[in-house]
């Protein structure tokens, strides 16, 4: 979106610096900054103030600061505030006020970030469609969302995380979304959130945020989820095998794509998903149900699920040189994400499946026994277990990235290899050299 500089100071309680000029859109990150875009200097594990200049070389309009350096702002223009943290909860709401009452919030334990790219997809067949990027999903996630979506949005769909209670409460406040979806209830963040039904809870504010005129999205198929139901006066729509919104005659091609029909109010319709494993029916019933929700007829509807633009390193299949397959879902785990993906991985030909895992964080006091269900679900299945970084499967581990692959050996034909694991464990990188093998 574009602001005038003397707006936003009025709207964030600042003061300018420099000429009235008009920016276009919003970074916190001067390496992925657009010319044009407003620099946010957020104070994280490094200070942005320090990147002010940077910021300018990348072509910043202007810089959303705490302190003047007249040096490193140079020839740009500057709004001056007490806290950028909080200026950009303020930016956020001006962005929101632009925007029409097409707005969806998703959040739940696993999917959110698939049925975002899903529902985003979705959306595009009828509206000009806004979407948070990757996993942007926070505190500062949110706000960069609603800030760069274009002037002419007129859907956006926000994806929020929890990582306690309150977060997405305040991310509702932000955002205020008139349809709410939520996928999953798992054990997923545990170590900070405690057990399902204090996940539950925070999921759950979500739904509560609905205005009475929204719709609040709710799996059929997770007791905890579907009892969310009471907890809003909006209008309930469900999605799953009991739901409004159903699949039926769910079937996998060869690389793990499911077709199915969809079940909306009587009307069947075939789909093809653009995204592979069985589990992503699922995700693909939560975007449809929001779409429903929206107005979107069903043949947009799957036309949408079926080539969405996802985001990097799920479920993303590979054919290696040597003829071995690659399953890269390696952007993050959980007990239910891992469960799902060995699965995906067993239905795939071949003669030996390897698994190449990593540590699943953030499991609490239960995380040596959640490792370990998913060592006894590969063997169940047929699949290797090669960890790394961690004992905690139950296996003798191998210290890093280059280990793994000596571990693994040579790949070839009939070799199907997963590699998954928590984002901090960086093993994308084994997937990026197994498809160059």
């Amino acid at each position: 979106m574009r602001f005038r500089v003397t707006e936003l100071a009025d709207a964030l309680g600042g003061q300018v610096i420099g000429p009235d000029i008009t920016v276009d859109g919003l970074a916190i990150d001067s390496r992925l900054l657009r010319p044009g875009a407003l620099f946010a200097a957020v104070r994280g594990e490094r200070d942005g103030h320090d990147f002010v200049e940077a910021a300018g070389r990348s072509g910043a309009a202007a810089v959303l600061v705490e302190r003047m350096d007249p040096e490193a702002v140079g020839s740009m223009s500057a709004v001056q505030v007490a806290s950028v943290d909080d200026a950009l909860g303020a930016l956020a709401r001006l962005a929101r006020s632009r925007l029409p009452d097409r707005v969806v919030g998703i959040t739940g334990s696993v999917g959110k970030t698939t049925t975002k790219d899903l529902l985003a997809s979705v959306l595009a067949q009828r509206f000009r469609t806004a979407a948070s990027e990757k996993s942007f999903n926070n505190e500062l996630g949110v706000p960069l969302t609603l800030a760069n979506a274009p002037d002419d949005t007129e859907a956006a769909v926000i994806e929020m995380g929890a990582r306690g209670h309150g977060h997405i409460s305040l991310l509702c406040e932000l955002a205020r979304p008139t349809v709410g979806v939520v996928t999953l209830v798992a054990a997923v963040h545990s170590e900070f959130m405690g057990g399902l039904d204090r996940i539950m809870e925070a999921k759950r504010e979500l739904i509560e945020s609905l205005p009475s005129s929204g719709v609040a999205v709710l799996n059929a198929d997770d007791p905890r989820v579907a009892a969310m139901a009471s907890s809003t006066s909006a209008r309930v729509l469900s999605f799953g095998s009991g739901g409004d919104v159903r699949a039926e005659q769910v079937r996998l091609d060869d690389d793990l794509h499911p077709s199915f029909e969809l079940v909306v109010a009587g009307e069947r319709l075939e789909v093809r998903l653009g995204v592979r494993g069985e589990h992503n029916v699922t995700n693909a019933l939560a975007a449809a149900a929001a779409a429903v929700a929206l107005g979107v007829p069903l043949d947009a509807i799957a036309a949408g699920l079926a080539a969405p633009v996802l985001s990097p390193w799920r479920m993303e299949l590979h054919r290696a040189p040597s003829g071995a397959v690659v399953l890269n879902d390696a952007y993050n785990a959980n007990p239910t994400s891992m469960a799902a993906a060995l699965r995906s991985l067993a239905a795939l030909d071949g003669e030996r499946r390897v698994a190449v895992v990593g540590y699943m964080a953030e499991l609490g006091s239960d995380e040596r026994s959640e490792h370990e269900q998913v060592a006894r679900l590969a063997a169940s299945l047929g699949v290797d277990v090669i960890a790394v970084g961690t004992d905690l499967y139950g296996v003798d581990p191998v210290p890093d990235v280059d280990a793994a692959l000596a571990a693994l050996g040579p790949i070839g034909a009939g070799d199907v290899v997963l590699v998954k694991a928590s984002r901090m464990a960086g093993l994308e990188r084994v997937a990026a050299a197994l498809v160059e093998a």
